[in-house]
């Protein structure tokens, strides 16, 4: 039988310093594409990739070792387009993907952090819930009347960035600062440093693209402070 696909793994080419947060995650996914340099961290984390996207230049004789055969390679030439990282979201997303977890698209160079995460607002992946998987947050991409339920602790930091001209109609309940039918406009930081009021919280759009950013990863208590 055909493994589910619906839930993806997506594993980029970043830093991830704690592997030990994300394995619940990753378990959760019966599908695993890696692109390109992302190899490592699905190895690390004890699960060799089905498919690995890209030019494939960061795969060494010892990375190429540890894979099984059943891992699929998707070559691509150098000279392309596209990044490794958005060949994999097109290849998850064709396959039929409606949750995709993404790990490891932060840190290292600016400009490819930056368009990593600017990658989760295309029109072509709509189909799917897009989790983006910090070292502290989670992350989830709300498009057109979608909502957000959130789970944590009162305290924990969520923040509300705006990746549309104007986000219309944002509505929350459980958080500290609330916010009623608002609009958001890209570039503005109202939305940011809100907090957890309650053990479970809601977000919901009307219109627009809007990154809902959670604190969950913490090594400290989490106290109630205020926006900074």
């Amino acid at each position: 039988m055909e493994a589910d696909k619906t839930r993806v793994a997506l594993f980029g080419n970043g830093i991830i310093q704690s592997y030990d947060r994300l394995q619940p995650w990753l378990k959760r996914c019966p599908l695993v594409i890696a692109a390109d340099g992302g190899t490592r961290h699905a190895l690390a984390m004890g699960r060799p990739p089905d498919v690995i996207i890209g030019d494939l230049d960061s795969l060494t004789a010892e990375t190429r070792s540890r894979l099984t055969e059943k891992t699929r390679l998707l070559s691509y030439p150098r000279d392309k387009d596209q990044t490794d990282l958005e060949l994999a979201m097109a290849y998850a997303i064709s396959q039929g993907a409606r949750e995709v977890f993404l790990f490891g698209l932060l840190g290292g160079r600016l400009d490819q952090m930056l368009a990593n995460v600017l990658l989760l607002t295309r029109p072509a992946w709509g189909a799917a819930r897009l989790f983006l998987f910090g070292e502290r947050e989670i992350a989830q991409l709300l498009r057109d009347g979608e909502t957000a339920v959130l789970h944590g602790v009162p305290g924990q930091v969520i923040s509300l960035l705006p990746f549309y001209p104007v986000v219309t109609g944002v509505t929350t309940e459980g958080l500290a600062w609330p916010l009623r039918d608002a609009n958001l406009s890209l570039g503005s930081t109202k939305g940011i440093s809100n907090e957890m009021a309650a053990e479970a919280a809601r977000v919901w759009i009307r219109h627009g693209r809007l990154l809902v950013v959670h604190e969950q990863f913490v090594d400290r208590p989490v106290r109630a402070g205020g926006k900074v």
